[in-house]
């Protein structure tokens, strides 16, 4: 009799635990979700215009490489444009 009495009180008090944590996460992950989104796009543009700013001398100057820079460029869109279709489809999946 004592061996239940244990067992469901440890059942109850288990349980109880978990769904006051589920609330609390759920929140927490919609907030920073959102938060992340509203951002994110603000930080990508700083992170072209950056990137723009280190090619930008294979354009312009007496040593201009036209293919140069335009090669760097396309490999650094392909770059960002990956990592924002991970991102994408990882917040797609959580939320």
């Amino acid at each position: 009799m004592k061996k239940v009495k244990k067992l469901t009180l440890t059942l109850l008090l288990s349980s109880m635990g978990a769904y006051a944590q589920i609330g609390g996460i759920e929140d927490s992950v919609n907030d920073v979700s959102d938060t992340i989104r509203t951002i994110f796009p603000i930080i990508l543009g700083v992170i072209f215009l950056i990137g723009f700013l280190f090619n930008a001398g294979h354009f312009f100057g007496e040593n201009a490489d036209l293919k140069k820079g335009i090669t760097r460029v396309l490999v650094f869109v392909l770059i960002a444009g990956a990592v924002v279709g991970i991102f994408s489809y990882l917040i797609s999946i959580v939320v």
